[in-house]
């Protein structure tokens, strides 16, 4: 928790509302329930920021179980291949505080907010977080895809709510990993290159 949660906190009278929050539904670990839940998602919201506070927000997916669980207080995921801008990637050099949401949209209807510490793993160097089996089952399980690995250090695990979470029907769509394709990749769905000046 920050300081400025706690002032504000103060400020519009939800101190013993927050108390409540953080005694009975936050925890500085992954508890199995936790594991369990993480392992059967296929995608993360994502956020980092630079030295200087500039946030960014992405969206990371992967077959059910990409990201992988070390124990209670460490996990990581593959990056894959993506548009080459690392803007996540740079902002962890300089920042390591990162953000991860966990959203079931179509069974449970509730999220998972990790907060943590991340550094960025090479594949040649997998061997110093994780057994040997550990690193030849990643490597056969995401086929060769991860470039890269980001480890994280659990700080904080609490839920999102299920109130407001809209519930999706899973259509098991195949996915393209690694595409080049632009009409694949969303092409300019935006029409950005027409108002680029």
């Amino acid at each position: 928790m920050s300081q400025g949660e706690r002032i504000l906190q103060e400020r519009f009278n939800t101190t013993k509302r927050a108390n409540a929050f953080y005694n009975n539904q936050m925890i500085d670990f992954l508890n199995e329930d936790m594991q369990d839940f993480i392992k059967q998602q296929s995608f993360i919201f994502m956020s980092t920021s630079d030295a200087a506070g500039n946030c960014d927000s992405t969206f990371k997916a992967g077959e059910p179980g990409f990201v992988h669980i070390i124990d209670e207080k460490c996990l990581m995921y593959p990056e894959y291949r993506g548009n080459g801008v690392m803007a996540s990637l740079g902002n962890i050099t300089e920042n390591p505080h990162i953000g991860l949401l966990f959203m079931d949209f179509t069974e449970h209807h509730i999220g998972l907010h990790v907060n943590g510490g991340a550094e960025i793993i090479e594949n040649d160097a997998l061997h110093t977080v994780v057994d040997e089996d550990t690193v030849e089952a990643l490597t056969l399980q995401h086929a060769g895809r991860a470039e890269r690995w980001v480890l994280i250090s659990v700080h904080e695990a609490y839920i999102h709510c299920s109130k407001h979470i809209p519930h999706f029907v899973d259509k098991n769509a195949s996915n393209d990993w690694g595409t080049d394709d632009v009409k694949k990749k969303g092409g300019d769905f935006f029409n950005v290159k027409k108002d680029k000046k």
